[in-house]
């Protein structure tokens, strides 16, 4: 063999070199030999393919200059870190399912249209959730003015959210995670402080107006504040106890001159309050590394056992004797089925889009999307139903959303500005 000069031994280890010959001295597996030719040529090109080398001459590993190695022909560089990028026809990015731009010689994946316009998507998403949210409501308070049993309907919801998941895990949209016995003691409280929160509220909208509960929900910061002080021990800043006093006032003077007030009401939707506050303490206890929703599915199906006892007692003797005979007297067997269905299907949509949007957008815009959401259910909610209000209730719920806003704006603050001191020591 003929004397070589400047010989390299340079190792690549990206695997589409494995197949272009094998070094027969089994030293290293699946790795390329390159080596320069003495010419004035080789030289100014770079590197190029020798033949097999000799079994007799041993190869001296050479450090790397630091300058860029080129293959002729190629024009692309063997990067120093050992990865190199070739020309990719469009034939391989179409066996990967993939689109490519080409783009001075280089193939680059193409953006997705999330990717693209963040902004347009993130608006879909608080779209979708307002309006599941809004439909939801309407419909629901349609049912119960032909079918007044909350404990019944509250279980039709998680059922239809529990077969929709069941379904999608079966597709692999998403793929189930894997739950064990520790994660489930986890899960428990909050499925149950959930299952209790949704019956309440489903009881409040059966007796009064959605408007008015929905009013009597704007609260539910307070009692989130009061929990944080006195049970978790957090201590609670001044300015967002003050920010809570409108919310107070305005609730009172809505429950003061409220048309279709009553206990039975009221007193259910205070208790979905608290249920919902201990909800979110037990949350924060049960922090998982499991996707958002898997962790709603799961606590869908633990809600549902836990609805469906009181279901059966409290409703199930009225409902076998007069209840199902009554309301497909007045609607017909297949709408009442489909009203029951949809109901369902909505309330599972609503509170995963509600999910899937929070997670995108800062805590800031979490808090304004919670609080214009309140105000389009009570809006719409008032021009469907034509609930008459009193002027008074009707400044009072706009003095307890304002207070809403002012709260979450404060607490959205501070997050912020604890998120940004954690992270100033790091950076």
């Amino acid at each position: 063999m003929a004397s070589i000069t400047n010989a390299a031994h340079t190792l690549v280890t990206n695997s589409r070199f494995s197949s272009l010959y094998l070094s027969t001295n089994k030293v290293l597996p699946s790795c390329l030999l390159l080596k320069t030719r003495p010419s004035a040529s080789s030289r100014a090109s770079g590197l190029a393919i020798s033949p097999l080398p000799d079994k007799n001459k041993a190869w001296v590993p050479v450090g790397f200059s630091g300058k860029p190695l080129t293959l002729p022909g190629w024009n692309q560089t063997l990067r120093r870190r050992g990865q190199v990028e070739f020309p990719v026809a469009a034939a391989a990015a179409a066996a990967d399912g993939g689109e490519i731009e080409i783009s001075d010689g280089y193939a680059k994946p193409s953006k997705s249209f999330a990717e693209r316009f963040p902004a347009l998507v993130t608006g879909f998403f608080f779209f979708m959730w307002y309006f599941l949210n809004v439909i939801f409501n309407i419909l629901n308070k349609k049912v119960y003015n032909y079918f007044p049993y909350p404990y019944f309907v509250s279980v039709i919801h998680l059922v239809v959210g529990v077969v929709y998941c069941l379904v999608c895990w079966a597709v692999g949209l998403p793929k189930r995670a894997p739950i064990d016995k520790e994660l489930l003691v986890l899960l428990t409280p909050v499925a149950f402080c959930h299952a209790l929160g949704h019956v309440m509220s489903n009881v409040s909208f059966a007796a009064v107006a959605v408007s008015f509960t929905h009013t009597i929900k704007a609260l539910e910061p307070f009692f989130n504040a009061a929990a944080s002080q006195f049970v978790l021990g957090h201590q609670i800043p001044l300015p967002l106890w003050l920010s809570l006093a409108p919310v107070v006032i305005g609730v009172s003077m809505a429950s003061l001159t409220e048309l279709s007030f009553n206990w039975t009401g009221f007193v259910s939707a205070m208790i979905s309050n608290i249920a919902f506050t201990y909800r979110s303490i037990y949350s924060k206890k049960a922090m998982t590394g499991m996707d958002s929703t898997n962790v709603y599915a799961y606590i869908s199906i633990i809600a549902l056992f836990v609805c469906l006892p009181p279901a059966i007692f409290i409703e199930g003797p009225r409902l076998m004797q007069h209840g199902f005979r009554d309301a497909i007297a007045q609607v017909g067997l297949v709408k009442f089925l489909s009203d029951l269905f949809w109901i369902g299907m909505f309330y599972h949509l609503y509170n995963q889009l509600a999910t899937n949007t929070l997670e995108r957008v800062a805590p800031l815009t979490h808090a304004v999307g919670n609080v214009l959401k309140r105000v389009f259910v009570i809006g719409f909610s008032i021009v469907v139903f034509g609930n008459k209000i009193s002027t008074q209730t009707g400044i009072g719920t706009a003095i307890a959303i304002a207070g809403v806003a002012i709260y979450s704006l404060i607490k959205a603050n501070m997050e912020e500005q604890k998120r940004k001191a954690a992270l100033s020591p790091a950076s």
